[in-house]
């Protein structure tokens, strides 16, 4: 327990640390380096969003309203739909997620965060008409895409199985799009 302490202090005192041990760990459970490359873009899109979220007033609860608000216009889901649909349960979703759902997930946060920053939204009722209109720029390219290829992007796939990606039709009831 000491070391593993240790490491922890190292990895706040570096944060390149953490991110190294993370990037080893998800080489190790057979992750591609495109999904490594857009999982950490994810999370430094995330960290500018909340930032943004918390200069604008945003707190607490908040936070998770408004990720859904552009998780049901990017998506059609809201988070727990998502992660039911993988069949999560205490998960972190972003981290079972394929590339084009991370890809869609930073296009409606990065597209919400620049909304919030050029009309000055402040609290949270003009943050949510930003993560609406966020949310909604990703959605129309994501169902710009599911048309193309003739199936959802919210997919069932996640990395339960030791590194493999499962993937069971059955815990997914969402309509392909049209």
């Amino acid at each position: 327990m000491a070391k593993v302490g240790y490491e922890r202090i190292q990895e706040i005192q570096n944060p390149e640390i953490g991110v190294k041990r993370a990037i080893l760990q998800w080489q190790i459970e057979g992750r591609t380096e495109d999904w490594i490359d857009a999982r950490i873009r994810s999370i430094v899109t995330r960290k500018e969003l909340t930032n943004e979220w918390k200069n604008r007033g945003i707190k607490d609860k908040e936070y998770g309203y408004l990720t859904n608000i552009i998780s049901r216009k990017t998506f059609g889901v809201d988070v727990a739909a998502h992660k039911k649909a993988k069949g999560l349960k205490n998960h972190n979703l972003r981290d079972h997620m394929t590339d084009l759902e991370l890809i869609f997930t930073m296009l409606g946060e990065k597209s919400t965060t620049a909304i919030a920053v050029s009309t000055d939204a402040q609290g949270l009722n003009e943050n949510a008409e930003a993560a609406k209109s966020g949310g909604k720029i990703a959605g129309d390219a994501a169902r710009t895409l599911e048309k193309k290829l003739g199936k959802r992007i919210v997919s069932p796939d996640n990395f339960l199985s030791g590194g493999k990606r499962v993937n069971d039709p059955e815990q997914l009831t969402l309509k392909k799009p049209k």
